[in-house]
């Protein structure tokens, strides 16, 4: 299986299992396109006729191409061998795709250190941060025995990753700077280093929590939807009130003061907003450079859910941004988008191809009363409660759920050239849209492969 297409003047070709991607003039992406549907007779024949304009271009030309492209298949770059699932779970873990391996190795936490929030984000799966139960705060001792948790879990790995999670997490800061502390104090006696990332929405910030964050978080996200009309209209103080103009100064000093530092700003974007090109183009004139803006998964009900209508103008939205990036980037004034920050460096990553996010198996999300859930999008769904930070994991059959990849289940992901970069997917978008955790989310499929055309198209163009 080949994927090919054409944008923004460049016309590519990928060769999903090998990772392989050719960038190539029209007459080679006519030849490729169609090398394994015609005989070479049949084949020269239609690409001289549909090139006939192309006075440069001869038999003798075509017949060095044929040559080109079968050295390209002798060395395993082009229409190389599909390895099945199967196969690529036994080369990886010497067992069976979805078996779990004993013990289970645990190397990140999302601490939802706080189960309230000072914003009503209309969109918010978390429920304004209640996550349909009550609203509390996590306690010091709580916080520990996570740190605890994830130490004893962790075996071998070195480098543990911990997220500050909410609601909104600067609503119990003085917990964070605290619990801060207490990892690093574990690090050199567990021969262990923490990553600590924070998601905020900035109402809380100022100079204390920015140079403490600046000192301690290896990443810290913003949330920021773009343009002051889309922004306000959906996310609102506590008591009714926009938020735009008094989070924006506050991201522009601490992106000032973090540097090259990691973190970006974070935006969704609905059907309020599809043009959410014009939000990005905003935030870069706001200063910011690091940018992602998801869009919002929710009920198909609300006013402001995508619709499988909306594809064709989301996905030339998407072009639009990639093609602007380009021309930006050629221009000194370029910027990060998150969706398109991708390592074609040996091709799709093998753990990556089968493991996904690690939702439920390496990765979980803590409650502010020390309950396991596989990841934040789960929290407060008892179906998915896993144990807790003092027991571990008593519902191992949960994390198992969690292991089984749609690439194994579902013949769709099977045959979708896109299959070794997104692993299948999110499980809790696939869950919350179709009720299982390896169905397919069509709409995020279709927007995931444009955005990996996008990507690997502004590689090929930047070189």
């Amino acid at each position: 299986m080949i994927h090919g297409y054409e944008l923004n003047g460049y016309h590519i070709i990928i060769d999903p299992p090998s990772g392989s991607i050719h960038q190539v003039d029209s007459v080679a992406f006519d030849t490729i396109m169609n090398y394994e549907e015609k005989d070479s007779r049949e084949l020269k024949k239609m690409v001289l006729e549909k090139h006939k304009n192309d006075v440069s271009l001869n038999g003798n030309e075509l017949d060095e191409l044929f040559q080109d492209i079968e050295e390209l298949i002798t060395t395993g770059k082009l229409f190389s061998k599909e390895e099945t699932w199967e196969e690529l779970s036994e080369a990886l873990w010497g067992r069976a795709a979805g078996s779990q391996a004993s013990p289970q190795l645990v190397k990140a936490l999302c601490l939802h250190v706080a189960h309230t929030c000072n914003m009503t984000c209309d969109y918010c799966f978390a429920s304004q941060g209640k996550y349909q139960g009550e609203r509390g705060l996590m306690s010091l001792e709580v916080g520990r025995k996570a740190i605890d948790f994830l130490l004893s879990s962790s075996g071998s790995v070195h480098n543990l990753e911990v997220d500050f999670f909410g609601g909104e997490p600067l609503m119990n800061w003085g917990m964070v700077k605290n619990l801060v502390a207490y990892a690093r104090g574990q690090e050199e006696r567990w021969n262990k280093k923490f990553r600590f990332t924070l998601t905020t929405n900035g109402l809380l910030l100022d100079e204390e929590v920015m140079d403490f964050c600046n000192r301690e978080m290896h990443n810290v996200v913003l949330s920021l939807d773009g343009r002051k009309e889309i922004h306000d209209r959906l996310r609102r103080t506590t008591d009714g009130e926009d938020s735009y103009n008094r989070i924006v100064p506050l991201f522009q000093q601490f992106c000032q003061k973090r540097g090259d530092k990691e973190h970006y700003i974070r935006g969704t974007f609905t059907r309020e907003n599809l043009d959410f090109t014009q939000d990005i183009y905003h935030m870069t004139k706001l200063g910011f450079d690091k940018l992602s803006m998801e869009p919002v998964v929710c009920n198909p009900k609300e006013a402001y859910a995508l619709k499988e209508e909306d594809l064709p103008f989301l996905k030339k939205q998407y072009e639009e941004l990639a093609i602007e990036m380009v021309a930006r980037s050629r221009k000194g004034e370029g910027f990060t988008f998150y969706h398109y920050m991708l390592d074609l460096e040996g091709g799709p990553c093998i753990y990556k191809r089968l493991a996904g996010c690690g939702s439920g198996t390496e990765y979980m999300a803590v409650t502010p009363w020390g309950d396991l859930y596989p990841c934040h999008q789960f929290v407060g769904d008892e179906k998915f409660l896993m144990g807790n930070v003092w027991e571990g994991v008593t519902h191992p059959e949960i994390s198992e759920q969690f292991a089984i990849s749609p690439l194994a289940t579902q013949e769709k992901c099977r045959t979708c050239w896109a299959r070794l970069y997104c692993s299948g997917g999110c499980a809790a978008n696939s869950y919350h849209t179709t009720g299982d955790l390896q169905g397919i989310y069509d709409l995020g499929c279709e927007l995931f492969k444009k955005r990996l055309e996008c990507a690997i198209m502004i590689q090929v163009a930047l070189g």
